[in-house]
C-alpha cells in the first residue's frame, strides 16, 4: 500500500508542470550596480509569461553559458524569476543570454550533456538576453566598479513542435 502511495505521489509530481505553446514575455533584468559594496554580481530575470494555450503552470528552468538553474514561480500567475551571482572578476561586460527551457526540453538538454551531444541543438522555450556593463572608476571609488545592467532583447521560436 505504501508503495502505491509512493508511486501515485511520484506521478502527481512529474505531471504537474503544464507545456507552453507560443510564449509571450515581457522581462525585467538587474545586475549589480555598485561593485564597491559587494563581492559578487548578481543577476535577477523576473518575467511575465503567457502562453497561446492558456498554460498557468509553466516549470521552467534557465540556462547560463553552460550553468543551469531552476525559476521560481512567483505568487502571481504568470510570474517568475530566476537568479545567480559570479565573482566579479568572472562577470564581464556584455550580453549574457539567458535560455529558458521547459520540462521536456529541460529533460533533453541534460539528456544530451550526459551523453557529450551537442547541447545548442536544444531549443530553448525562449530566451532573455541581459546587458552587464561594468565601468572602472578608479578615482572616484578607490578601485572599485560600477555596474548596470537590463534586458536588451529577447527571442522566442516562432513555433514549437
Amino acid at each position: 500500500m505504501i508503495r502505491i502511495i509512493a508511486f501515485l505521489a511520484l506521478l502527481v509530481a512529474a505531471c504537474s508542470g503544464e507545456s507552453c505553446t507560443d510564449p509571450v514575455i515581457t522581462p525585467a533584468a538587474y545586475t549589480t550596480s555598485d561593485a564597491v559594496i559587494s563581492s559578487e554580481s548578481v543577476f535577477i530575470v523576473e518575467l511575465s509569461l503567457a502562453c497561446a494555450n492558456g498554460a498557468q503552470s509553466v516549470t521552467l528552468y534557465a540556462d547560463v553559458n553552460g550553468r543551469q538553474f531552476p525559476v521560481t514561480r512567483g505568487q502571481d500567475v504568470g510570474k517568475y524569476q530566476v537568479s545567480w551571482s559570479l565573482p566579479h572578476k568572472q562577470a564581464s561586460s556584455g550580453t549574457y543570454q539567458v535560455k529558458f527551457f521547459d520540462e521536456e526540453s529541460y529533460s533533453a538538454l541534460r539528456k544530451a550533456q550526459r551523453n557529450n551531444e551537442d547541447v545548442n541543438a536544444i531549443q530553448p522555450l525562449f530566451s532573455v538576453n541581459i546587458d552587464h556593463r561594468c565601468l572602472s572608476v578608479q578615482v572616484v571609488l578607490g578601485g572599485g566598479s560600477v555596474c548596470c545592467g537590463g534586458v536588451v532583447g529577447q527571442r522566442a521560436p516562432a513555433a514549437r513542435s
